[in-house]
Formats: C-alpha cells, sequence, structure tokens
C-alpha cells in the first residue's frame, strides 16, 4: 500500500487547508493519506511541533507547512514509469527492446 502520511493537528488550519488539497492528489495517483494528529503522541509532538502540517513517505520528508503539490507528485510518480509518463503528460510511450 502507498501511503502519504500527513502530521497534522485538529485546531490547525495550514494543516486542513493541505488535506484539502491532498485528497484528490493523492487519489488521482493511487495513494492514500493517512494523518496522525501529533497532540495525541508526546513523541510525534516533541518531533513535529512547530512544523505541521508534515507529508511524509514512509520517514522521507516531502514538505510542511503548505503543501507542495508538485514534490509530492514528483515522489508519487518516482518508480512507477506509468504514472512519471502520465505526470509528464505523455499519452503514447513504448518499451525500448534491451
Amino acid at each position: 500500500m502507498r501511503v502519504l502520511t500527513v502530521m497534522s493537528r485538529g485546531w490547525c488550519h495550514l494543516c486542513t487547508d493541505l488535506l484539502a488539497e491532498l485528497q484528490p492528489l493523492a487519489a488521482e495517483l493511487g495513494w492514500q493519506v493517512e494523518v496522525f494528529d501529533v497532540d495525541a503522541d508526546p513523541q510525534l509532538e516533541a518531533r513535529w511541533d512547530e512544523q505541521v502540517p508534515v507529508v511524509l513517505v514512509g520517514d522521507e520528508l516531502i514538505c510542511f507547512g503548505h503543501l507542495d503539490a508538485a514534490a509530492v507528485r514528483a515522489r508519487c510518480v518516482a518508480g512507477d514509469p506509468v504514472l512519471f509518463m502520465r505526470a509528464l503528460k505523455v499519452t503514447h510511450f513504448r518499451q525500448l527492446d534491451d
């Protein structure tokens, strides 16, 4: 399962805005979004306190403070040639023989 992790806060308007923009992008790219409230976990709060909202893939930081859609898109299509070509708006491609 391909997951974008968001560190968030319930009262954070930047977090709400980021999630509203991220959800359709993730759906377009075939990724899921998992949200963690940093205020519910002292370890998460200690790590991400003033940086929320934060978007991660695994332990890899993609963006924070606001959505960097280009960075999210680039990370989500990395390693997937079909998604990569779609991101480049390439509609026809052929595989080269070795």
